[in-house]
């Protein structure tokens, strides 16, 4: 039971990374056959993301009502609806009105998923996982040029990856009395989560209203290192070839190449920190990979006359970047608590998507002020901010008495909820 749940989770990695590419992968093609200009792509992810932040949000209150199970299987559908629609959409506003629920189903399914994994599954497989969404959104894009070069046409694509996530719903649907039967690991277990600090009076399945997650000491700061993490993650993906063409003097695909090497690295260094994640501990994961990511970033701002370091450095900041976002998400109920966790969770995934969202666009206004050179010195700020929280927390956490790596808020929810 607790082996087949884990290969269903694994699949739902897979269907939540293969959206993520197919809009960038078709866009070229799409905006033409849709009358709109290129720049228009921006509309949609922007809808995309706030359907996320949304869901995220409210993913608290949905998963302590019906379940992780039901959420993930519902969300799931959703999105599978939303991928059909995109396909069988033949004007803008049509794909602006799927994309409300692509986005709503997105946020609520990567909340919801990543609390039970947190909860349920040693530090391994969350890497691991995570991992998976890589694979995911590594594949979309291929199918997207399978649809194109073989003349099927970008609707395809979508309605080929909306029928998968289709079967996986009809998949998710008949394991959801599997969910609640899995209990968590003994790797996998905090154990201060079991004293009455941690779980006030309620019970795990009574609702934390998001201003009362917010007050829990360290909320804020684990929030800020996320927002830092996935702005410093989603700016190279996108600023990174441009980088090296205009400012180092890379061809267009060679910088192409490396740039795609930043999400490769990422996914294998998810992979391989699966072996030792257990071993080294979450708090240990987060900083040495934003020191990998820090080692990186120097490389990149070399002032040398060959580009060789500063693209040695992307890959070496992908593996960096591997293990951050994972041991992030895994270290919430250690850190909070598991009657918070979700809560804090969703509101993680909120900080994620608004950091994803708003650092691309910040970091083209101000290379378009400055010049493209600022793209290692945005990344070293990112960084900065990101370790400077991070440990932060791991002081806070120290202070509270608690062991390594097993930082459970001691009395910090009950605290925070009597001050609400």
């Amino acid at each position: 039971m607790y082996s087949l749940l884990l290969a269903i989770i694994y699949l739902a990695f897979v269907s939540l990374g293969l959206p993520d590419s197919l809009v960038g992968a078709g866009w070229p093609v799409m905006h033409a056959d849709l009358g709109v200009p290129v720049s228009f792509a921006g509309i949609i992810t922007m809808i995309i993301a706030g359907g996320t932040i949304l869901s995220s949000l409210a993913s608290e209150r949905v998963t302590k009502r019906f379940g992780a199970g039901v959420v993930t299987a519902v969300s799931v559908g959703l999105t599978a609806a939303a991928l059909v629609g995109f396909s069988v959409s033949g004007s803008f506003w049509l794909l602006c009105l799927w994309a409300i629920p692509y986005g709503l189903g997105a946020g609520a399914v990567d909340a919801a998923l990543n609390n039970y994994v947190a909860l349920h599954f040693a530090a391994r497989h969350m890497n691991w996982l995570h991992s998976f969404w890589g694979l995911g959104a590594s594949i979309s894009p291929f199918i997207m040029s399978y649809a194109l070069t073989s003349g099927l046409g970008w609707s395809s694509a979508y309605r080929i990856v909306g029928v998968a996530q289709a079967v996986l719903t009809v998949v998710l649907i008949a394991s959801i009395p599997l969910w609640g039967k899995v209990r968590p690991a003994p790797e996998a277990e905090h154990p201060a989560e079991h004293t009455d600090a941690a779980e006030p009076p309620g019970g795990g399945r009574s609702h934390v209203p998001l201003a009362t997650a917010l007050r829990i000491p360290g909320v804020l700061l684990i929030l800020a290192a996320f927002f830092a993490y996935c702005a410093l993650e989603s700016t190279a993906i996108l600023w990174a070839s441009t980088y090296l063409v205009t400012d180092r003097g890379v061809d267009s695909a060679t910088a192409a190449a490396f740039a795609s090497l930043f999400l490769l690295g990422i996914t294998a260094g998810r992979f391989l920190a699966g072996f030792f994640a257990d071993r080294v501990g979450d708090k240990r994961l987060i900083r040495g990979g934003f020191a990998v990511v820090a080692l990186a970033v120097v490389l990149i701002a070399l002032p040398v006359g060959t580009p060789v370091p500063a693209l040695v450095g992307l890959v070496i900041a992908g593996l960096g970047c591997a293990p951050i976002y994972p041991a992030i998400i895994h270290s919430t109920p250690a850190n909070f608590g598991a009657r918070s966790s979700q809560a804090i969770i969703g509101i993680q995934m909120a900080a994620a998507y608004t950091g994803s969202t708003l650092a691309p666009p910040a970091f083209g206004v101000l290379s378009a002020w400055v010049g493209a050179w600022v793209f290692p010195l945005f990344l070293a700020v990112l960084v900065a901010l990101g370790l400077l929280m991070s440990e932060r927390l791991n002081r806070l956490v120290a202070r509270r008495g608690d062991e390594p790596d097993q930082g459970a808020t001691a009395g910090a929810v009950g605290a925070a909820e009597r001050r609400g």
